[in-house]
């Protein structure tokens, strides 16, 4: 969903390096504005896969469909506030405040509730409305009709370059996010359900494996090289701004699409504290993901 997207950067890299034509699959990427659209064509069966937020791999086990992410691509969200900082100095002063997320019920509705409930905020005590990414977001902060939000790059970068915001909580590094998380929280993925994986395991092998070529180009080049290989309509007028942006979140992606240990772990903890639908609901985490296509050897 939303290809354009740094967390999604894998996909559109594989694309245009021609990894995926190499594949001899008929490999289409469709653009979604929300992870929970791209979740519904999914179990419609007019997608395949969803390139999308490893969470919902648990939310859905939790209403009795089982999917499993096949190769982890990144982790990442951050937390921006309004350019007026005197307002908005930790999530503590998220209370009586207007929060943007993607999607209600999205991976950063998600984030956002966790970070408000570690600095001691009920859900009563803020407002959250869905804002989109990208211009959509920028243009809510812009305007005031958010005082802060969760987004990803190239937004942030957007918003720094136009002083529009600033950073208060970075998950761009795994040291931020452990601190914040107590984990890393394994955010972008390919996910699909296990029966149809199960049943094409070659072609899925074949999918994986240019993601982890991918993954490899990122780590091997420069960050003007990767913004190079985009199309123009990624970075827009501000070429420089993408590259920043790339450069700013390289960490965020997986060398070898597998799986942080503990990342399962901590994404089922900030889910059963904001997600109602969980509770009570036993979920065996070692279905949600598997490495068997990105390591040759597993089962």
């Amino acid at each position: 969903s939303g290809v354009d997207k740094l967390i999604y950067l894998p996909a559109k890299l594989a694309e245009q390096l021609g990894y995926f034509k190499e594949t001899g699959l008929d490999i289409e990427l469709l653009s979604e504005p929300a992870g929970s659209n791209a979740e519904t064509e999914m179990l419609a069966g007019v997608a395949h896969g969803v390139i999308g937020f490893y969470d919902h791999t648990i939310s859905l086990q939790a209403r009795g469909k089982l999917v499993e992410s096949v190769v982890q691509l990144a982790h990442e969200a951050v937390v921006v506030s309004s350019s007026d900082a005197s307002h908005i100095q930790s999530p503590a002063d998220f209370k009586g405040r207007t929060l943007g997320v993607t999607g209600l019920g999205s991976s950063t509705f998600h984030l956002t509730r966790y970070i408000a409930a570690q600095a001691g905020l009920k859900s009563a005590d803020y407002r959250m409305i869905p804002v989109g990414a990208g211009t959509p977001f920028v243009t809510a902060m812009e305007r005031g009709e958010i005082d802060a939000g969760i987004t990803t790059e190239p937004t942030i970068s957007t918003l720094l370059a136009k002083k529009s915001g600033q950073v208060l909580v970075d998950l761009r590094t795994m040291d931020n996010t452990r601190a914040v998380l107590g984990g890393p929280y394994p955010g972008a993925c390919l996910y699909m359900p296990t029966a149809w994986a199960n049943r094409h395991k070659e072609q899925v092998r074949q999918i994986t494996n240019a993601f982890v070529k991918a993954l490899e180009y990122i780590k091997s080049h420069s960050s003007e090289e990767i913004a190079d290989k985009m199309p123009p309509s990624y970075y827009g007028t501000d070429k420089a701004l993408y590259v920043n942006a790339i450069e700013e979140s390289r960490q965020m992606f997986t060398d070898d699409g597998i799986m942080p240990t503990d990342g399962p772990a901590t994404v089922l903890k900030v889910l059963r504290a904001t997600d109602k639908s969980l509770q009570g609901k036993a979920i065996n985490l070692s279905n949600t993901f598997t490495t068997r296509f990105v390591q040759p050897g597993t089962p």
